[in-house]
């Protein structure tokens, strides 16, 4: 007998997972169809957390005498916040930051608001923020940005070869920051860790832990920066988080942490691994990769519950996951199928 689990939420904080109870599933074997390369084999994940940070600012009026502008920068490629963390792409809202930080001393620049990134679980391609300058300085914020582009673009023309930053008239707004808060904003984004932490020093290649800066938005008086932060190891995961909590509380935020799941402990001597690896040797006369990931799975908040339940990930290929260019290769779901309908005929009963 089979039975078929679907949860949801899977995307959006794993709330399906979390919300199900123990004793109400009876198989002996998970087969979890979560994985983005059809030659890989899943054993084990990182588990993640939510840290957020908010807080608020008095906003002032920014002089009659000034020029405001909209500085956006866009065209990188994002990604999945743990399977591309080691990649090296580009954050909007760090570069971003980089660039608002250091213009706010060579132009006096004041910065009315921030829209940058969306979900926790992707790396941010876009960002926009809303700025003030003297009148005087709008030559001098042009070249600033130019030559800033420049520098970044020569960074990363390897990773990113569209990214743009550009500047354009913006009407005045009515309020900026207070200038003593837009230091401590920027100088908070700047500290907080982005990208990989730690690597596993167990298995090699693997990120063992990570943050994803994924949104930082300001306007209204209130600021609010929000992470993912990844980890197949729970000490090393709230170490990283205290490290975010340290920056943020320094500047004055309140950091609350919300949506902690655990990684899930791979099992090389797996019964449903042996049945995958031989099925999938038999079928496309090849040895399929047995890997452990960075993303999160909901393998390992299921084990909770199901401590003796042996768990196993594979699905097709994915490209772009978590971005605009997310898709599914349609030959790799076919073979993917066959797999499956192969394992069911092969898994062994307890």
């Amino acid at each position: 007998a089979f039975e078929a689990l679907f949860t949801i939420d899977e995307e959006t904080g794993m709330t399906g997972a979390m919300g199900l109870k123990g004793g109400l599933l009876k198989g002996d074997f998970l087969l979890n169809l979560d994985t983005e390369e059809d030659d890989e084999i899943g054993i084990g994940c990182a588990g993640g957390i939510d840290v957020s940070a908010t807080g608020s600012y008095p906003q002032t009026k920014p002089s009659e005498n000034s020029t405001a502008f909209r500085i956006q920068v866009k065209g990188l490629k994002g990604g999945h916040s743990g399977m591309d963390i080691h990649k090296g792409l580009g954050n909007a809202n760090k570069i971003m930051n980089r660039l608002l930080h250091k213009a706010q001393t060579e132009v006096s620049l004041l910065v009315s608001s921030i829209d940058g990134g969306g979900l926790r679980n992707a790396i941010p391609r876009e960002s926009s923020a809303v700025v003030v300058v003297p009148a005087s300085a709008t030559d001098t914020l042009k070249d600033f940005v130019a030559k800033y582009e420049a520098v970044v673009k020569s960074e990363l023309s390897s990773i990113e070869p569209s990214l743009s930053i550009g500047l354009e008239a913006a009407a005045l707004p009515e309020y900026v920051m207070d200038s003593a808060h837009q230091k401590q904003l920027l100088q908070a984004v700047y500290g907080a860790h982005n990208g990989v932490y730690a690597m596993s020093a167990s298995i090699a290649g693997l990120v063992e832990t990570s943050n994803n800066v994924a949104r930082v938005a300001v306007s209204h008086g209130k600021v609010e920066i929000l992470c993912l932060t990844r980890s197949s190891v729970e000490s090393a995961k709230h170490d990283l988080v205290n490290a975010l909590r340290s920056v943020f509380e320094l500047a004055g935020y309140n950091v609350q942490t919300s949506g902690d799941y655990p990684g899930w402990t791979p099992n090389v001597d797996s019964e449903i691994l042996k049945v995958l690896k031989t099925t999938y040797e038999q079928l496309f006369r090849e040895k399929p990769r047995v890997e452990a990931c960075h993303a999160g799975l909901e393998c390992g908040i299921l084990g909770q519950n199901y401590p003796e339940m042996d768990m196993i990930s594979f699905g097709p290929t994915i490209r772009g996951a978590h971005s605009p260019d997310e898709r599914a290769s349609i030959s790799s779901v076919q073979k993917f199928w066959k797999f499956v309908t192969t394992i069911l005929e092969e898994t062994p009963q307890k």
